[in-house]
């Protein structure tokens, strides 16, 4: 019997040509804001693209200072609006190969460091269940404490992932879709990896 496939997509800069992490803060608080924050955690920034500051710190820092105390309710509320937006940014030939998946009968997956509450809306949309990505921390008030209650979903955290969803690695045809570092492990991971940073 021929072996099922799963195709698993990253989703900024891969299936979106901007990181959403930055729009979605933007449609939420405005350019204003956004733009602010940015300049606030400049150093932070520079000090991760060094390398000498972790990922997960920078984002959840950044993360922390929008969201901290937004009723998890009205977040999520955000996210299914932002799904239009989400539309806006879409990259038109690797939306035709998930939908081609999707057409083929493939188990489809969006493995992503970005947020779930904003992928899951569009994901759904566009006939995607399966979605891997940095969950949120919710106190006992039902408000966003700012943190997140998983790992940030990069780089080899991905792996774990979605092996934890897909354990069976020798029972399916695996093609991975991704455009950078925190990528490279799925992409390793695959029988047929595609680097989607020029389409």
């Amino acid at each position: 019997m021929a072996k099922r496939i799963v195709a698993t997509f990253d989703f900024d800069g891969t299936i979106t040509r901007k990181d959403t992490l930055l729009e979605f803060i933007k449609f939420v608080k405005g350019a204003p804001a956004l733009y602010g924050g940015l300049l606030r955690y400049a150093p932070l920034l520079v000090a991760y693209k060094l390398g000498v500051y972790p990922n997960w710190k920078v984002k959840q820092k950044f993360f922390s200072r929008f969201f901290r105390q937004m009723p998890y309710d009205e977040f999520c509320r955000w996210g299914e609006r932002f799904a239009g937006s989400v539309d806006q940014m879409i990259k038109r030939p690797v939306f035709e190969k998930l939908l081609q998946h999707e057409q083929h009968g493939d188990d489809v997956y969006i493995v992503s460091a970005s947020v779930k509450e904003w992928i899951l809306p569009w994901a759904r949309k566009a006939g995607v269940s399966h979605v891997i990505a940095t969950e949120v921390e919710v106190d006992d008030r039902g408000r966003l404490t700012g943190r997140f209650s998983s790992r940030n979903c990069y780089g080899q955290e991905k792996v774990n992932r979605f092996l934890a969803e897909e354990p069976r690695r020798e029972s399916y045809y695996l093609y991975a879709y991704g455009d950078s570092r925190g990528d490279r492990y799925m992409l390793d991971l695959a029988d047929r990896a595609i680097w989607c940073k020029k389409m």
